[in-house]
């Protein structure tokens, strides 16, 4: 739902990240009590009174027009994805009090081929909650240490986000834990100003704030984040250290839901590692056939 609180502390905190000089101002010297910049620079800046810049950091976007909106972003020097974030909080402002759609839990079968099909490289795809609900055998298998942790055995769905803050197994599996841990909170955030009415997300931030330390201190920033590409840093149990491009796709079809390929160089050690693990892995149930 429509929080104030949200506004107010995205506007402060990204306020509070310029200088007068990194913001183009003349500044004088001087004592400044306050971080960053003041509220009448930020005004200044984006060709707006004083009064009406404090209402809107005050958390009353309400009406606000795309304008306004754009010379915000550009005064506070937003990137794409906070330029969006803003928007995105803006439109919760605006249609406070409707309901929002519920992200997918379910992935078609058309979707299920043609994950099972990419057999050559590890996909799965998610929702914006980070819950995992399908991925083809290699996927599967490269993620072995999230879909076998302790965390799921009763309580599903997998969800690598709670894998990532609420099992200590993540430090050893992300080799760049505190970039996983980063990158994941600005993910949720992101996606917790596009769906602000989604109670289960909600339900599960209050909870990783409640049982983690880490979370919770990132969550304070306020960062967020597209998730599109990029190169992540894994430490898998059977073939070891492994530095993987991926790319993020939204499924058109099924709006809320994404795809995630792991794209390694050809020839590369990476590739002979994920060769060799889908070799292992379409060993495995034979093996545990056998031994039954």
């Amino acid at each position: 739902m429509y929080n104030r609180s949200e506004v107010r502390d995205f506007l402060t905190s990204r306020r509070e990240r310029l200088t007068p000089d990194g913001a183009g101002l003349t500044f004088y010297g001087g004592n400044r009590r306050v971080k960053g910049l003041r509220r009448e620079e930020v005004a200044l800046l984006a060709g707006l009174s004083v009064d009406y810049y404090v209402r809107l950091e005050r958390g009353n976007l309400s009406g606000a027009s795309d304008s306004v909106l754009d010379a915000l972003a550009q005064a506070l020097q937003l990137d794409d994805a906070e330029r969006a974030h803003l928007y995105d909080l803006a439109r919760a402002a605006s249609s406070a009090g409707r309901r929002g759609s519920t992200p997918p839990s379910r992935v078609r079968a058309a979707t299920l081929r043609v994950i099972d099909a990419m057999a050559t490289v590890p996909v799965y795809v998610r929702n914006g909650r980070f819950d995992i609900l399908a991925a083809n055998q290699l996927g599967r298998a490269l993620y072995a240490p999230v879909f076998e942790s302790p965390l799921f055995a009763e309580r599903g769905p997998v969800n690598s986000a709670r894998f990532c803050f609420l099992d200590p197994a993540a430090e050893d599996f992300w080799v760049d834990w505190d970039k996983a841990a980063d990158d994941s909170v600005a993910f949720i955030r992101s996606e917790a100003g596009r769906a602000p009415n989604d109670r289960v997300l909600t339900q599960m931030i209050g909870e990783l704030s409640t049982r983690s330390q880490a979370f919770a201190t990132r969550w304070a920033r306020h960062d967020v984040k597209f998730h599109r590409a990029g190169v992540k840093r894994l430490r898998h149990p059977i073939v070891g250290e492994l530095t993987l491009p991926y790319e993020a796709m939204d499924l058109s079809a099924d709006t809320g839901l994404r795809l995630n390929v792991y794209t390694p160089e050809p020839d590369s050690p990476e590739a002979e590692a994920l060769a060799l693990l889908a070799s292992w892995t379409s060993w495995e149930p034979r093996l545990r056939t056998t031994r039954g």
